[in-house]
């Protein structure tokens, strides 16, 4: 054992023990992920639009629609108690809807970019407009979900009044981003060929896409968190941070084939986003047609998304209204870490409430 845990045989077996008897008494129900109260609001095919129910009373009027990522679940912007974006976003009197995507199966293997962007996106902000009878709402949109947010923005800029990304991609052809490297942007095909997994597999499995993510950091993800859970097992509090966390990373729905290969191809591959060339459905996407205020968040350690790749952003927007803000952690920092937690939402809130 390491110098780190160098610990008596004596101590190593009450530490141990203490966490079997914590594991033991746990149920499921106390290691739920997601907890802020919301309510349906417009559902279509397995993508559910949800609104969080107000804490305080609204200090905005326009209300903000968070678009998250494919992979994974949403539920990681409100994680826990003490460690939710929403939440916080709440707190601070803001008006919260989020798109869960769901979990698509073997007959979504067809859904396009199109589907996601030009039918789920734009229905959801249109329920969200309707219900405030707004001509245009905030949007929040992370990682791959920022990707989608830009794309909506440039096609429907009339319908969004003010854009934040986070820890969002923009330039894929960042090569200090091994994620880009893998998905091909030096080698194309021959590092990644899409087409060949999209036509055998149809949906890619989501467990796949969970090993690849790890495989970018092996020994970190794959076996350091579990050697350092040794020094926070008797800790029932520590213990269930460790679990939440655990339920969401492997909790990872299955991709769309078609909007997986779309993707892949086009963002990963041939970096159309930055080029002007990436169309949805027919409409071909400019980022220079995004004239509206936009801030942008990325994380200064992230191994997912380069900053190089997030701050590339204002070299092809056309917004004079441009923001930039960072903070020192990685991507899965920016929802966990707790100074993250207490400067993230106020950052966000104070930004929109000269905006309105």
């Amino acid at each position: 054992m390491t110098a780190k845990y160098q610990v008596s045989d004596w101590d190593l077996t009450q530490k141990l023990g203490r966490g079997m008897e914590i594991l033991n008494r746990l149920r499921e129900e106390d290691i739920q992920v997601g907890v802020t109260p919301k309510e349906e609001v417009y559902r279509e095919d397995k993508v559910v639009l949800y609104r969080f129910m107000p804490k305080v009373e609204s200090s905005l009027n326009i209300p903000i629609l968070i678009s998250y990522a494919l992979l994974n679940r949403p539920s990681i912007v409100d994680l826990q108690e003490g460690r939710s974006l929403v939440a916080n976003l709440l707190n601070l009197g803001l008006d919260v809807y989020l798109i869960d995507w769901g979990y698509p199966s073997r007959a979504d293997r067809w859904l396009t970019l199109d589907d996601y962007i030009n039918g789920y996106i734009n229905n959801c902000v249109d329920v969200v407009r309707d219900r405030h009878q707004l001509e245009a709402i905030n949007l929040l949109g992370i990682c791959q979900g920022g990707s989608f947010s830009l794309c909506y923005s440039s096609l429907y800029p009339e319908k969004v009044k003010n854009l934040i990304v986070m820890v969002t991609p923009v330039d894929f052809h960042i090569n200090e981003g091994l994620l880009n490297l893998w998905g091909g942007c030096t080698l194309g095909s021959q590092a990644l060929d899409v087409d060949l997994m999209v036509d055998t597999l149809g949906n890619i499995p989501g467990d796949f896409l969970n090993l690849e993510f790890i495989m970018l950091k092996p020994f970190q993800l794959g076996v350091q968190k579990y050697i350092d859970l040794i020094e926070t097992i008797d800790s029932e509090d520590k213990l269930l941070n460790f679990l939440r966390m655990e339920k969401w990373i492997f909790d990872s729905p299955d991709q769309a084939g078609e909007a997986y290969r779309q993707f892949m191809k086009d963002f990963y591959q041939q970096n159309k986003l930055i080029k002007g060339q990436v169309e949805i459905g027919k409409k071909r996407v400019d980022l220079g047609n995004i004239c509206i205020p936009i801030l942008n968040i990325y994380a200064e350690q992230d191994h997912l998304v380069p900053s190089a790749s997030s701050l590339a952003l204002q070299k092809y927007i056309g917004s004079e209204d441009y923001t930039v803000r960072s903070f020192p952690v990685g991507h899965i920092g920016m929802y966990v870490s707790s100074k993250v937690q207490r400067d993230l939402a106020p950052t966000i809130a104070d930004w929109l409430k000269v905006r309105t």
